[in-house]
């Protein structure tokens, strides 16, 4: 059973790894891994209760078990299932001390990341980011479905209707593949976004420095949040004809505000987004959906009778993207049932092109 556990932390199979674990009695599993367990299904499914008391646990017991890169990892997740229930500043006092205690190990770039995260989190416990209130029985944010890119290759994007960020209108772009909110700087500045001394890093296409500003109060709708943070970035890709098609992507309000509004329904038919005053309560049946450790929303699904993971992206406008484990396994299929064929892509950091087929 230990072996089993094991091999899914390492292929980060998160809904084997939580079905395993439920259907094993826990005294038989390794006290190591039973607790590194519950860390891990806690964080990657969104359960912060869960994996919480789990992390203080594992640090506290078995810290000697972790090598330098769990060690490391577990606590930037920690630190982050802390900011997910507002405790931004035990998630800054965690990164500083882990950062005293493994500073001798690291190399001035794994330095520099820690110390972003610690300087990230001081930065937002002097707010309280979130705070969230409903204008009416449910909140309901309507939504647009706008073209993007080339005409013979459309894409679509779900673009927010009656929004403001601090008084002003905007149109956000709802991005699930987005693990943090992003705007530009012209916008923050209009806006009136409260800077702070953060640099961060962000992942896109390709890696961009930003800079954590502050939204004190974002309207969706008739759903008013306050101390909304924000990546100001620079979205140009280096690609003129890319960016005369990417102003979508000029305000994207990301995975971090759906987690922190809990419980959300959206609805293509009647293109809005709809959430309760009160967030249902967690059920038992087993997780349908979690995030990779880039914060991808992944869902389990299926092609062709095969399960296959799907990483739920409303910001990616291209069509659907099957990767080359399913050409691998499907060779035959695909080159008899289509023409080969290239997608452009382009987003934060540059820009690529992929070569494949036209299934």
């Amino acid at each position: 059973m230990d072996e089993r556990i094991a091999n899914a932390m390492n292929a980060s199979d998160w809904f084997g790894l939580d079905s395993i674990y439920e259907s094993t009695p826990k005294d038989s599993i390794n006290p190591f891994l039973e607790v590194f367990s519950r860390c891990l299904i806690g964080n990657r499914l969104n359960r912060p209760d869960v994996s919480i008391p789990a992390f203080e646990e594992l640090f506290n017991n078995y810290n000697e078990s972790l090598d330098l890169n769990n060690y490391l990892s577990s606590s930037v997740m920690w630190a982050m299932d802390l900011s997910r229930v507002g405790k931004n500043k035990e998630a800054a006092s965690l990164m500083s001390q882990v950062i005293e205690q493994s500073l001798q190990y690291l190399d001035s770039v794994a330095v520099m990341t820690m110390r972003s995260y610690e300087s990230k989190y001081r930065e937002l416990s002097t707010y309280q980011p979130y705070a969230m209130s409903i204008d009416g029985d449910e909140g309901v944010i309507p939504f647009k479905l706008t073209q993007v890119g080339r005409t013979e290759k459309p894409g679509l994007a779900i673009e927010l209707e009656r929004c403001q960020v601090n008084g002003h209108d905007v149109k956000p772009t709802f991005d699930t593949g987005a693990g943090v909110n992003i705007v530009n700087d012209s916008i923050a500045r209009l806006c009136g976004l409260i800077y702070q001394e953060s640099d961060v890093n962000v992942m896109g296409v390709g890696r961009k420095s930003a800079r954590l500003a502050i939204a004190k109060e974002l309207v969706l709708g008739n759903v008013t949040l306050t101390d909304v943070p924000f990546y100001v970035v620079d979205m140009s890709t280096g690609n003129r004809e890319a960016d005369n098609y990417l102003s979508h992507l000029e305000l994207i309000v990301g995975s971090e505000l759906m987690l922190a509004i809990k419980d959300l329904t959206v609805d293509f038919i009647k293109r809005s987004i709809s959430i309760p005053r009160e967030a249902a309560v967690r059920s038992d049946k087993q997780s349908n959906m979690c995030f990779s450790s880039q914060m991808n929303l992944l869902v389990k699904g299926g092609v062709d009778g095969r399960p296959l993971l799907f990483n739920l992206d409303t910001g990616d406008a291209s069509t659907g993207i099957l990767m080359p484990s399913f050409y691998k396994r499907n060779k035959d299929y695909v080159l008899s049932h289509s023409v080969p064929d290239t997608i452009r892509q382009a987003g934060l950091g540059g820009w690529i092109k992929i070569e494949g087929f036209n299934l």
